[in-house]
């Protein structure tokens, strides 16, 4: 199995190993009946990434380490999701966010739904989190 490094703050001092094949339980929205995508760093630092689809030539999403450009970034993943995901009790949780490029407007991310990675199986579901507080389209700025 092949791992990409993961960038968990902007300085790099916290680094994480992610599969190079994410494995979703549902297919994220929009994107049924994908579930197979392969995980590729864009940059050297570990902040952005491509997600293409194993299953569909030419599909792909850009992704974030969120917690890069938003330090305070970091919600709680529930049970039920760590349930889903056959994830272990000691294992932390990766946090991906998608990224919508802006051409003729900002880039943003999406904060309220992110993607929840197993980091040791690569299993993986995009989650719309409860409340209020982590936007859809939170302006990206560099880190």
């Amino acid at each position: 199995m092949t791992t990409i490094d993961i960038a968990l703050d902007s300085e790099r001092a916290s680094m994480r190993q992610l599969p190079d094949v994410l494995t979703f339980i549902e297919s994220p929205p929009g994107m049924a009946p994908l579930t197979t995508f392969r995980l590729a760093a864009i940059d050297e630092f570990g902040y952005l990434f491509t997600l293409r689809s194993a299953q569909a030539d030419g599909v792909r999403l850009f992704a974030v380490s969120p917690s890069v450009y938003f330090p305070a970034y970091g919600p709680a993943v529930s049970r039920e999701v760590r349930d889903a995901l056959g994830m272990a009790d000691e294992v932390d949780p990766t946090l991906l966010a998608i990224v919508n490029p802006g051409e003729d407007r900002a880039t943003t991310v999406n904060l309220l739904a992110p993607i929840v990675v197993d980091p040791t199986t690569g299993n993986a579901a995009q989650v719309v989190l409860d409340g209020h507080e982590w936007p859809l389209r939170a302006p990206l700025v560099a880190a």
